[in-house]
């Protein structure tokens, strides 16, 4: 924590933390602090927050990385200079990751690789890749865990917990911000990301999904080797996706590989509901004839059947500016309260959208209208939604890549026929033939038993031996129940008569006193008879 606070103070964020309400009183130290003469008064906040970052190491760095991606959370000028972070970490030594492969296999590494390339291809936070080739010759790459990475982890994620506790209790706009949520979303992430052999079934997945195209190609998996803390695969050679001008030069058409991108993620979530959801342009890459390759499973998402068909509905209802249809879904779909007021909702989206579709639909960023929507239901307390801001991460990265690589890209134009297409395979008529078609074998099944399903009932039903099964205890004890309803209403009629007729007799100012020896003894007795029968037979419950 020293090393921590010492880091936010070299980098000027001490403004913050004297800016709290608790530390107001103590604002008159920093005339004290000689270290600010020396600092750069040019630079903004998210730079000092950026670098701050940088220097406390390289799970603060996937935290800033992460937190780019909520924009609904943070001011756009921190988000925009944290989205500059980069895993800029140094590698751990070659022969440490052989030491840590040798204890995974329980053998030397010799017995497993024919070749093992002690300098690491590449590098980040969590693990670092070395090349390889297998005894019969196939080239692989090997992911290693870094050592003793795990404590170091959960230490971190220890202290970014007491961080987001300190942030939330004396600033002002911490509560809104909701520091604990981001945290624990992020740890979640980075626990999913420690465990190879759940990255490795997740490539497996996404490349059998893909298997029957071109559009995507994932590296082959090879099982045997494969462990918690190693895992190798199928060694690729392609282009940086970010290398815009080599791919220009490989004479690949720009303008169908960007649209080909946004369609293998519309693909990923809605026809095969599993997405990777950490596309950023270190983990893309094309190959000579065009297609797409993808490495870094350690992230993925799904989303309920609800989730997909509301997004679909979503993204329809915003291609025809229908802000009423996008409320109510949004309300359908549980995202904001039931009580919220759909015609408050419908004007509030409007307002934000309708100075958005002023532009030209090419100029209009699918991604940050989604990220204002979400800013907009927030306001309507919409509950976080951890596989949306998943979505929205992918999507916002996807949108990028696919501008940068063709700047008049029209995400809408090539999406919407994509989107109308899955929604009348979904809900049409094809969706019906379908649902029929799947379940033909089960009803092929069950169908022969019909019959004597039918003519047992019946014969039953005949010989009157037909009876419903339910729970007898529970019958038991309502039929007790009503007769102890009954009991209390009769007491309850007679002890309000007895009332009522005391009443009376009381009332009759001598006139009983005449007729009715001892009038008002007799009164008494019976207003106290019956407020007793109403008191002793009124309900448990309400008496207490």
């Amino acid at each position: 924590m020293m090393y921590i606070s010492w880091t936010l103070m070299r980098h000027g964020l001490d403004e913050l933390l004297l800016a709290a309400h608790l530390f107001r009183p103590l604002r008159f130290l920093r005339w004290f602090m000689w270290w600010r003469v020396l600092r750069n008064r040019q630079l903004s906040h998210g730079v000092r927050i950026r670098r701050a970052l940088e220097d406390l190491g390289p799970i603060f760095v996937k935290l800033g990385q992460i937190l780019s991606t909520r924009r609904d959370l943070l001011p756009d000028e921190i988000a925009i200079e944290l989205a500059k972070l980069q895993d800029r970490v140094p590698p751990f030594p070659g022969e440490q990751a052989r030491a840590i492969i040798e204890k995974a296999y329980g053998c030397p590494i010799d017995q497993v690789f024919m070749e093992f390339n002690l300098v690491p291809l590449a590098s980040a936070s969590i693990a670092q890749v070395h090349t390889a080739r297998l005894l019969d010759g196939t080239e692989v790459v090997v992911k290693v865990l870094r050592p003793d990475i795990e404590p170091v982890i959960r230490r971190d994620i220890g202290l970014m917990y007491i961080l987001a506790d300190k942030l939330q209790q004396y600033w002002n706009e911490g509560r809104r911000l909701r520091p604990r949520e981001v945290v624990r979303e992020f740890e979640k992430n980075l626990i999913d990301e420690l465990d190879l052999m759940r990255e490795a079934a997740s490539a497996t997945q996404i490349r059998r999904n893909f298997s029957q195209s071109k559009l995507l190609y994932v590296p082959e998996i090879h099982w045997p080797h494969c462990r918690r803390n190693v895992m190798v695969m199928e060694r690729i050679h392609g282009i940086p996706i970010s290398h815009i001008e080599t791919i220009r030069a490989a004479g690949i058409e720009m303008k169908a590989l960007a649209e080909r991108g946004v369609e293998i993620f519309f693909t990923q979530v809605f026809r095969h509901n599993f997405f990777h959801a950490d596309m950023h342009p270190g983990n893309i890459f094309v190959g000579r004839d065009g297609q797409y390759m993808a490495v870094d499973f350690g992230i993925v998402g799904t989303l309920s059947p609800e989730d997909q068909r509301y997004l679909a509905e979503n993204f329809l209802a915003f291609f025809k500016r229908d802000y009423r249809r996008v409320a109510e879904l949004h309300v359908e779909s549980g995202w904001v309260p039931a009580s919220t007021r759909v015609d408050e909702f419908e004007a509030a989206i409007r307002t934000v959208c309708e100075p958005i579709f002023e532009k030209p639909l090419a100029e209009i960023s699918f991604g940050q209208l989604l990220l204002r929507l979400f800013q907009t239901a927030r306001r309507f307390n919409m509950a976080v939604q951890p596989q949306l801001v998943l979505l929205q991460k992918t999507l916002l990265n996807i949108e990028g890549l696919g501008r940068q690589l063709y700047p008049e890209l029209d995400l809408w134009q090539t999406a919407k026929p994509f989107l109308e297409r899955w929604m009348s395979e979904q809900l049409g008529a094809r969706a019906f033939l379908n649902r029929i078609k799947d379940n033909v074998p089960k009803w092929g099944e069950k169908l022969p038993q019909i019959p004597n399903l039918i003519h047992d009932v019946l014969e039953q039903a005949k010989s009157g031996k037909l009876q419903l099964q339910g729970d007898q205890e529970a019958f038991r004890l309502l039929r007790r129940e009503i007769r102890r309803a009954n009991q209390r209403t009769f007491f309850a009629i007679l002890g309000s008569a007895l009332i009522i007729s005391a009443a009376i007799l009381l009332g009759l100012d001598g006139y009983a006193s005449r007729m009715i020896w001892d009038a008002p003894v007799l009164s008494w007795a019976m207003g106290i008879t019956g407020a007793l029968m109403l008191i002793s037979n009124w309900p448990k419950d309400d008496r207490d």
